[in-house]
């Protein structure tokens, strides 16, 4: 069963909606992604943070464990920018699975260097995507939204960053 995420919401909220109904569609399509892109990446932090081994264990752990929590933490605000613009967002695990552009590990063993280079890249890609979805909500004059995106892009840029210094 096929669902499309960027139609226009008909609850009462959405009522109340600045936005026309293309407007809703076009950074719904953006967000929506965006979002699923956030949970594939906060899980393979995560797997990453369960399994890391060797040196430096306890810093990268630790680093591995923060950084899953910041990006665990935009999840609901992505969700919560699709509802007040009108629009709808993710249900379950197969629309993220369905719309996630990064791609997880499922490797039973990945080398501790080789985990910090993908979530670099990871990160990177994702600042990418939010800086596409950026460019989309100044299209639409949705200002909110676009200053969010631009908190998060630091955070993935900052994440990047201590990334490739930890895998020195």
């Amino acid at each position: 069963m096929s669902h499309s995420y960027a139609f226009v919401d008909a609850t009462p909220a959405a009522q109340f909606r600045p936005f026309s109904e293309h407007a809703v569609e076009d950074i719904s399509s953006h967000l929506n992604p965006l979002l699923a892109d956030v949970f594939a990446l906060y899980l393979k932090t995560k797997n990453f943070h369960w399994h890391r081994f060797g040196p430096q264990f306890r810093d990268c752990h630790l680093l591995l464990e923060e950084q899953g929590e910041r990006i665990f933490g935009i999840t609901d605000a992505i969700a919560e920018r699709v509802r007040m613009i009108g629009g709808t967002t993710l249900h379950s695990i197969n629309d993220i699975a369905r719309l996630q552009r990064l791609a997880g590990n499922e490797v039973p063993v990945v080398p501790p260097q080789q985990m910090l280079a993908e979530l670099r890249a990871d990160n990177l890609r994702l600042a990418a995507f939010m800086l596409s979805a950026h460019a989309t909500c100044e299209k639409h004059q949705d200002v909110a939204t676009a200053s969010l995106l631009e908190n998060w892009i630091a955070d993935a840029q900052r994440r990047a960053w201590s990334l490739a210094a930890a895998n020195r």
